[in-house]
């Protein structure tokens, strides 16, 4: 096994317009710490077509992103992907910290996976399309995410824990909804290596779950039982990442405070629980305080990215 560092996960926007509040919403419901904001006053005549801002809860990146300036023309390759994927529980994907690109991308050639690499930026990162990875797009990256705070010495996301209403201690898992767990099991433990750490039930989803340590994160493979459920209608009309789970200390005071944030929230306290994904931008993230037997213990290892054999 190879173990693949998160380095973010990331979803689309329609409207840049929107951006600002799909931001404020992280930062004041999750405490989330805006680390880097790429905007287009700063990025003047350099081809950039989109804006973002790099959030980061604990350990966790998030980056909500939008078409801006050469992004807004119809025409434009980047703004297209991005307004196809704006679309409620539709995020874009994850990114993986590499030390070598070259070997990382030999490693991901050997195994069938085809690559794409955006122009001027192909010393930086490469793309793993949705269709190969059951929905989800993976990007390999090396090098540091702009003024990223978790590869820096003294970085304490504890403080989420001891210092903020929610108490998150950590990303628990990724959810993936698929169709087919078998599928799942020769894509995630065969092809990309990432051996399985879990088989249960998630009752609150109508699901069976296969889980898969990707490195310092879980991939949990969600396949619904009956037709009729939202995890069902995800794996036919939108596909992959479904859900965010972040680990917090207590159920209870999580949910007494964002029910007097006044959001609504959706499953169970001694389960997982949810806020309603349209007062949270379209996401699916829940909250739960069990821990999963088989799970790595959270923590993040950005600072150790992968190392692929010669």
């Amino acid at each position: 096994m190879v173990a693949m560092p998160l380095a973010h996960v990331s979803w689309a926007l329609l409207n840049n317009a929107d951006r600002p509040a799909c931001d404020a919403f992280f930062m004041d419901v999750f405490g989330a710490e805006s680390v880097f904001e790429m905007l287009m006053a700063q990025l003047a005549g350099s081809g950039f077509d989109r804006e973002e801002r790099l959030m980061v809860i604990g350990n966790t990146m998030l980056i909500p992103i939008a078409p801006a300036g050469p992004g807004e023309h119809p025409d434009s390759p980047i703004g297209g992907m991005l307004r196809r994927n704006a679309v409620r529980g539709r995020w874009l994907g994850v990114s993986l910290r590499v030390a070598d690109l070259k070997a990382a991308d030999a490693w991901f050639r050997a195994r069938g996976f085809r690559l794409h690499y955006d122009p001027g930026v192909e010393d930086k990162y490469f793309l793993i399309g949705p269709r190969q990875v059951m929905g989800m797009r993976i990007e390999v990256m090396t090098g540091e995410l702009p003024n990223d705070p978790r590869v820096r010495p003294g970085w304490h996301p504890e403080k989420w824990r001891d210092e903020h209403p929610l108490g998150i201690e950590g990303l628990q898992s990724i959810g993936v909804s698929v169709s087919d767990l078998e599928e799942a099991r020769d894509l995630f433990a065969g092809r990309l290596d990432w051996p399985g750490v879990s088989v249960r039930s998630l009752e609150g989803d109508d699901a069976d779950c296969a889980a898969f340590g990707m490195g310092d994160a879980v991939i949990e493979a969600m396949q619904p039982r009956s037709s009729d459920s939202a995890l069902a209608q995800h794996v036919r009309d939108v596909q992959g990442i479904y859900c965010l789970t972040f680990k917090v200390r207590s159920a209870e005071a999580a949910a007494d405070y964002l029910r007097r944030l006044g959001l609504n929230l959706i499953g169970e306290l001694d389960d997982r629980f949810a806020i309603a994904p349209d007062q949270a931008w379209g996401r699916l993230i829940y909250f739960t305080e069990n821990t999963v037997e088989g799970y790595p213990a959270l923590g993040s290892k950005l600072t150790q990215p992968a190392e692929f054999p010669a």
